[in-house]
């Protein structure tokens, strides 16, 4: 879920992310489960619980909870009354932090929203370097940043646009056949000021 002032127009519905959406996704677990079909693709509470460790009839309750603010839905035609297998949702969420920093009741909730996409993103880095990857796909993959640049505001928006639209234009419609040798590829994106310090 991005958080920049332009977006390129997406192939998919989008939704813009309000008060009582974001109180309802933000919970460690909620994301976590999220997440696991988001990369994973559809899967059952069972297998959910096996993959994070938790209760099946706990993750059932949080699927739930997921389903009622429309970020998951159930895929009909698969599994049955006592298993039922849960998807993604196919909507672009859209996120304004913005929204809701002057909002008591929600600060809260995008504290723990904001902590746990942090984390996710870290642990998705640390299990990359970590992994025994071969040296083609090693050389492929990056870990970079870039900290001495000065921009305005509008600047940052404009260049979290451009780099956004880069990678619409790479990422493939859902019916093209992906090529065989292709895996599952994430890009993680974190632009954001830096406080200057002081040189004393």
């Amino acid at each position: 879920m991005a958080d920049p002032a332009e977006t390129p127009a997406p192939t998919k519905p989008t939704r813009r992310i309000d008060a009582r959406s974001l109180r309802g996704l933000a919970h460690p677990l909620r994301m976590s489960l999220l997440e696991a079909l988001g990369l994973d693709g559809p899967a059952t509470a069972t297998v959910l619980a096996a993959r994070l460790g938790e209760n099946t009839g706990t993750v059932s309750w949080h699927l739930r909870q997921l389903a009622e603010h429309g970020f998951i839905e159930e895929e009909t035609g698969r599994g049955t009354k006592r298993e039922r297998w849960w998807r993604q949702a196919e909507v672009t969420n859209n996120l304004r932090t913005a929204d809701f920093r002057e909002d008591p009741e929600s600060r809260g909730a995008l504290s723990v929203y904001l902590h746990e996409l942090t984390r996710q993103y870290f642990q998705r880095v640390s299990a990359y370097v970590t992994e025994d990857w071969d040296e083609t796909w090693r050389a492929a993959g990056t870990v970079s940043d870039w900290a001495g640049m000065r921009m305005t505001p509008a600047q940052l928006a404009a260049l979290n646009a451009e780099l956004m639209a880069v990678i619409a234009r790479h990422t493939p419609a859902g019916d093209v056949e992906p090529d065989p040798e292709a895996l599952p590829v994430v890009v993680q994106l974190q632009s954001f000021p830096r406080a200057p310090r002081d040189p004393r």
